[in-house]
């Protein structure tokens, strides 16, 4: 071992070749169909906001960042934003409660008019806006925003909508549509709609959980993984609907984890969940991974409430990391069975390690700190499984490393360590080190697809907002601008390595990542995320700011 030193109008987008090995067929193209509007103004900091837009005074501004949830039902696309969840992830996450604006985005944290007019309302989510619920028709090519629908229904729904985080997740079956998101006081909001009519159902406040991130059918059944406390960071599970139109809201527990349930997929008659790890783990269940449902053919069709106990865990990211500080801030990613095996990846929210390592080990020195910045950073690793959970069971490292630091306190020194991995394809995010999301994987046309979030774009930004942190420590200088913006990658077949699809934001670079696919036989709708809130000058030469959905044509060889 050795030691270690320190654009809004619709277009058609044809593909140029990426800055990366193995670029894929050129005939894949994109259109963007809807495009995030600038929603209000932005007057400095801690200041009212004023009329507009357009904006007299101020400059506009546009919250609404992701495609947080999406959906599919024929010809319509559901989708619920979220805003401004940069601001939200630093401040709730990272704990940066410091106000901060730059020429890309704001985050005014306690000084936001939403604290203002509610002293109560959490400062590190000051920021946060009321998510959007719209509807894309692709036949008609029209948008419409549904949440003023939302509102007028009752007090009780314009609540629940103002106290939404966002709307993190949506599925639908049976002609109901759901769309589902953290809320105020550590709850969950459901909003639910008529698939065929349109029309707006209720919402309701699940007390019990704090988080949602993905639904799932699987053998004509919907399933949702939620978690429970702040975050999801007291445990979690998985819940199956049990609804229909004139009651959208009945659930039943078909699992019980010790963390959250992340992303789902349906693989060899099972269902399988990446996880979150719990906020303090203390045990390798507690960890990121992948878990395992009985299988859904045993007993009564389906999973039901004699399964809750039954999920195993297939995999955990202790395996793999070799720091087991660094090991409790990963996420799992998406997931999804393809030729076989059932795919996966890793998550690394930018700066929650480091930060997590400086409140366990923090250091003395300036040397030190820097060091402790240089070793804590991790990118995306992509992982694949067969016949999960037998005496069989064969893991594989597709992407990833083969040694990383490891932090040994009784020397206070940083060692590389071998993970006990070889990658079978390349690097840890695709050769990209600041490709930190692997956040969805989809199926479409024979091709498994990656999206992923990549933060070069911001990380100036964002060393900027934390003392100490130097960009020159998070990766090695320079950051070359053509890697700006989230990936797409493919796998073409199960015996092929990735190639890449895209590599700067799908057309807009401030694009910095892929949040949402879902499938349309061969082609996918893109959900992507854009916090960069400041960027909505048309006549710049910049991008500008605000979610994008997007439709990608693969080519038809």
């Amino acid at each position: 071992m050795r030691r270690l030193g320190t654009a809004a109008a619709v277009v058609l987008l044809a593909l140029t070749a990426p800055a990366t090995p193995a670029a894929a067929d050129d005939t894949y193209t994109f259109k963007l169909l809807a495009k995030a509007a600038p929603d209000e103004c932005f007057h400095g900091i801690g200041n009212p906001y004023p009329p507009g837009p357009p904006c007299a005074e101020g400059q506009a501004k546009v919250s609404q960042a992701y495609v947080w949830g999406l959906t599919r039902v024929g010809a319509d696309i559901w989708f619920g934003t979220g805003a401004n969840v940069n601001c939200l992830v630093s401040g709730a996450t990272l704990d940066s409660v410091n106000p901060v604006v730059n020429e890309d985005y704001v985050c005014e944290y306690g000084e936001s008019q939403i604290v203002a007019n509610d002293p109560d309302w959490p400062a590190e989510i000051g920021d946060q806006r009321a998510p959007e619920v719209w509807l894309y028709n692709a036949y008609t090519k029209r948008k419409v925003n549904k949440s003023a629908e939302i509102r007028a229904k009752s007090t009780g729904d314009a609540e629940r909508l103002r106290t939404t985080i966002g709307l993190r997740a949506a599925g639908n079956l049976d002609g109901v549509v759901l769309l589902g998101g953290p809320a105020l006081n550590d709850s969950l909001n459901l909003f639910a709609f008529d698939a065929r009519t349109r029309r707006f159902l209720g919402s309701v406040n699940l007390p019990q959980y704090g988080n949602i991130r993905t639904f799932l059918v699987a053998e004509k059944a919907l399933y949702l993984g939620v978690g429970i406390g702040a975050n999801g960071g007291s445990g979690g599970g998985v819940l199956r609907w049990t609804g229909d139109l004139a009651n959208p809201f009945a659930f039943e527990i078909v699992a019980n984890l010790p963390v959250q349930a992340a992303d789902l997929a349906y693989h060899d008659g099972r269902v399988a969940a990446t996880s979150w790890p719990a906020n303090q783990p203390t045990s390798p269940a507690q960890l990121a991974g992948v878990w395992l449902s009985p299988a859904l053919a045993g007993g009564a069709p389906g999973l039901n409430a004699e399964d809750a106990a039954g999920w195993k865990q297939a995999w955990h990211v202790r395996q793999y990391e070799t720091d087991r500080v660094v090991a409790a801030t990963y996420g799992g990613g998406g997931i999804a069975s393809y030729g076989g095996y059932l795919y996966w990846g890793t998550m690394h929210v930018p700066l929650k390690s480091t930060k997590v390592h400086q409140q366990v080990y923090p250091q003395a020195t300036e040397e030190a700190k820097q060091a402790q910045v240089a070793n804590t950073q991790r990118a995306i690793s992509i992982w694949r499984g067969r016949d999960l959970g037998l005496p069989t069971q064969k893991i594989e490292l597709l992407y990833g490393a083969t040694a990383l630091p490891a932090y040994d306190p009784a020397t206070a020194a940083w060692i590389s360590v071998p993970t006990g991995w070889t990658p079978l394809y390349g690097k840890s995010g695709f050769d990209n080190p600041f490709n930190n999301y692997t956040w969805r994987m989809a199926v479409a046309g024979g091709r498994l697809y990656v999206g992923t979030m990549d933060w070069s774009y911001i990380v100036q930004h964002i060393a900027a907002e934390n003392p100490g942190v130097r960009v020159r420590d998070v990766a090695p200088p320079p950051i070359d601008p053509s890697v700006y913006g989230g990936d797409l990658w493919v796998f073409p077949s199960a015996s092929e390595k990735a190639r890449a699809v895209n590599t700067q934001g799908v057309g807009n670079y401030l694009n910095y990542g892929i949040r949402n696919m879902i499938p349309d036989g061969p082609d996918l709708y893109l959900g992507m995320a854009d916090p960069m809130s400041l960027r909505t000058d048309p006549a710049d030469d910049v991008p500008e700011g605000g979610w994008e959905l997007i439709k990608l044509t693969a080519p038809r060889t």
